[in-house]
């Protein structure tokens, strides 16, 4: 990868690392379905409205939607609101490595070489590490649960993304959040009800404002919009490697900011993370042919239609 793409995706895993300490925040405020929705609900308005048609077609609109903006982020959030510290959170979303690898092999015909495997297998470990707190300290196996469920999604929403190949990823993402605004939206108002949704608005202030601004443009429509073109140029399982360093930062941010106690195995696991993510992309991942559009059935992408039938 070129050296300002490698940059790049450094830097959304910050944001998305520091995001966490923002939902924390946020969850504060708001309850789970509720903010999901809200946060969607802004990035996509009033932007949609001068946007333009998706720069995909509607059927990735739609899955990269449901995928990434109700599934994952319901579940993310219920999870960090069933008692899934942010620190952690951060940490085991970012199996989606994982499942996107597994996922883009198996439906994409991507193949991942030995260098970015072996990579994302030290970066596993690193995960595993630190993920060994779970179950302890009062750590609930239910969040765990939804937290790791959220993973899987976003691992679906990834090659997704890859398969929808939009040629303005910004206004893809603007699209798949205001897709996604209304499901969310009415499952709020069937899980958590009209009275908790009004009691939330009402008593809105400035930091329940504030983390909503920085999930929806910095870390939606921004972080996303990104992500979505690396996507586009590398491929789903070289980028999804990058996401390995959200943790890092995740855990980081939420000693700084949260006062999570940070332990040693956060320490160890981190750097085999960050050296896993180096050791697997650093010279290792090329740019794809896009002369012909990725939503166009190549035989080694045709698993993904006959999914969809």
């Amino acid at each position: 990868m070129k050296p300002r793409d490698i940059a790049l995706a450094v830097a959304v895993a910050a944001v998305w690392g520091v995001n966490f300490v923002v939902i924390d925040i946020g969850l504060g405020h708001f309850p789970p379905l509720l903010f999901s929705a809200l946060r969607f609900l802004l990035a996509a308005f009033p932007a949609v409205l001068i946007a333009g048609r998706p720069p995909a077609r509607w059927r990735w609109v739609i899955a990269v939607a449901l995928a990434l903006g109700v599934v994952k982020f319901s579940l993310l959030f219920a999870g960090m609101a069933a008692g899934m510290p942010a620190g952690l959170s951060s940490l085991v979303l970012q199996s989606q490595a994982v499942f996107t690898t597994l996922f883009a092999v198996l439906l994409l015909g991507e193949r991942p070489g030995r260098r970015r495997i072996a990579g994302l297998a030290v970066a596993v470990l690193g995960i595993g590490v630190v993920a060994s707190r779970v179950g302890a300290d009062g750590l609930p196996a239910g969040a765990f649960g939804l937290v790791l469920g959220a993973a899987v999604a976003w691992g679906v929403s990834n090659v997704a993304t890859r398969r929808a190949a939009p040629t303005d990823t910004l206004r893809f993402m603007i699209w798949v959040s205001a897709v996604a605004t209304l499901p969310l939206a009415a499952l709020s108002l069937l899980v958590e009800g009209p009275a908790t949704d009004l009691a939330a608005l009402r008593a809105i202030d400035l930091p329940a404002i504030g983390a909503l601004l920085y999930v929806a443009l910095i870390s939606t429509l921004a972080g996303f919009g990104a992500w979505g073109a690396l996507i586009r140029r590398y491929g789903a399982s070289a980028v999804a490697s990058f996401s390995m360093l959200v943790p890092v930062f995740g855990i980081a941010s939420a000693a700084l900011l949260l006062g999570e106690a940070v332990h040693a195995t956060d320490i160890a696991g981190g750097v085999l993370v960050a050296g896993g993510v180096l050791a697997g992309v650093l010279g290792g991942a090329r740019p794809v042919d896009t002369a012909r559009p990725v939503d166009t059935p190549a035989p080694a992408g045709r698993a993904l239609d006959r999914v969809e039938a």
